[in-house]
């Protein structure tokens, strides 16, 4: 008998989807490859279709969109509240590209896959409306399920307990305990293998292995107040290493790399990044806009935040909850005032204790391994000689 086939289309709309996917299939697979046929996909890119790849670029480009302009990212939120689910998915899907729907879902059908994981809506969204009709599983990695992932599905999973209470509370009549599941974050299995002390990690890196560190990033486009956070501690001098991770943002990291420090404050520009659980690793504070995995892996690492924007109301949501359910971060907007607040920290660090302590008790909330248990057993229910 032929193993089943289990997809797992990568979507490019910022890093919150690509790491969450990366961390399910490499658990998955290492758990269960011998039983079925694990396919990865950067499934617009490789369909070959120009209509699909347009519509990635614009799924990439609205994240852009959203935090260049935050009130349009907020206005765009509302919007899919507003009109709420069926309306919402079939809007952007016909609209964002016009001629991408049909291709989407014959592509999907071109794979032949027996049971589809998305952690991307659009995936899933093809995965249902395809003719094969496979097994379908969505992973939603924010704080907030919002309609475009309250699109129907076998399984919908979330890793936060305030966002699941929510959608069960709100939803009832699409989300309950049995189809949608509160399972552990989908960190890398990488993060688990990081065990060097600040001091071994920065010395790794480069870093001055005695200064407190800061490490500040704005998503994989690299797009929010990092510029005027590192210029303010650069032009007061303090006596810390600034670690600037602009991601996708080139234009931004030739020009941080062209900018002098007087004497002080040792800055350290980096663009994509690969090693990005080393450098949190090193991290005595994290400053940057709450997103789904760039507010989580901070706080798997005992790291506290300060969260600096939010560019829609989903990022709103993923802040609330670190700052008022978890309390490893502080809201605040104003570069200025975020400078003030690490020279406090620096002036008196016991103050930076309790965000910390706050964050490791979060650490038994990450890992893979739930939520690729709950995808097998879903497909055992169509190939039950799976489980022999």
């Amino acid at each position: 008998m032929d193993k089943p086939r289990v997809l797992f289309p990568f979507t490019e709309a910022g890093l919150g989807h690509i790491m969450p996917m990366n961390s399910i299939a490499d658990e998955f697979e290492k758990r269960y490859g011998d039983k079925v046929e694990c396919v990865r996909s950067n499934f617009f890119a490789d369909s070959g279709n120009k209509n699909l790849k347009i519509f990635e670029d614009r799924l990439a480009s609205e994240v852009v969109h959203h935090n260049k302009h935050t009130a349009y990212g907020f206005f765009a939120t509302f919007n899919m509240e507003f009109w709420g689910v069926r309306l919402s998915t079939w809007g952007t899907m016909k609209f964002l590209k016009l001629g991408s729907r049909k291709p989407g879902y014959k592509y999907m059908d071109e794979l032949k896959p027996d049971l589809v994981v998305s952690t991307h809506w659009a995936t899933n969204y093809y995965a249902k409306k395809c003719k094969c009709k496979p097994l379908t599983v969505m992973y939603c990695p924010d704080a907030h399920v919002n309609p475009l992932f309250r699109y129907p599905c076998d399984i919908a999973m979330v890793s936060n307990r305030a966002g699941y209470d929510t959608a069960i509370k709100r939803h009832p009549r699409r989300l309950n305990k049995e189809n949608f599941k509160l399972v552990p974050f989908l960190i890398r299995e990488e993060a688990f293998t990081i065990h060097a002390t600040k001091q071994e990690a920065r010395a790794k890196l480069g870093f001055d292995e005695n200064k407190f560190t800061i490490v500040l990033a704005e998503g994989g486009y690299g797009i929010g107040k990092m510029t005027d956070i590192c210029k303010l501690i650069i032009e007061r001098d303090l006596p810390v290493n600034v670690v600037a991770v602009c991601g996708r943002n080139e234009e931004l990291y030739k020009e941080f790399l062209t900018v002098k420090t007087k004497g002080n404050t040792n800055f350290y520009p980096m663009g994509l990044i690969d090693n990005m659980f080393e450098v949190l690793s090193c991290a005595d504070l994290f400053c940057g806009k709450s997103g789904a995995s760039m507010s989580a892996e901070p706080c798997f690492f005992g790291v506290p935040q300060i969260i600096t924007k939010y560019a829609t109301n989903i990022e709103r949501y993923i802040g609330k909850y670190y700052v008022e359910i978890v309390g490893s971060a502080l809201k605040i907007f104003k570069p200025e005032k975020v400078v003030d607040k690490i020279e406090e920290f620096l002036r008196e660090p016991e103050k930076l204790e309790p965000f910390r302590q706050n964050a490791l008790a979060q650490h038994k909330n990450y890992g893979a391994e739930e939520c690729a248990k709950i995808i097998f057993d879903l497909l055992c229910t169509k190939f039950p000689h799976l489980k022999e």
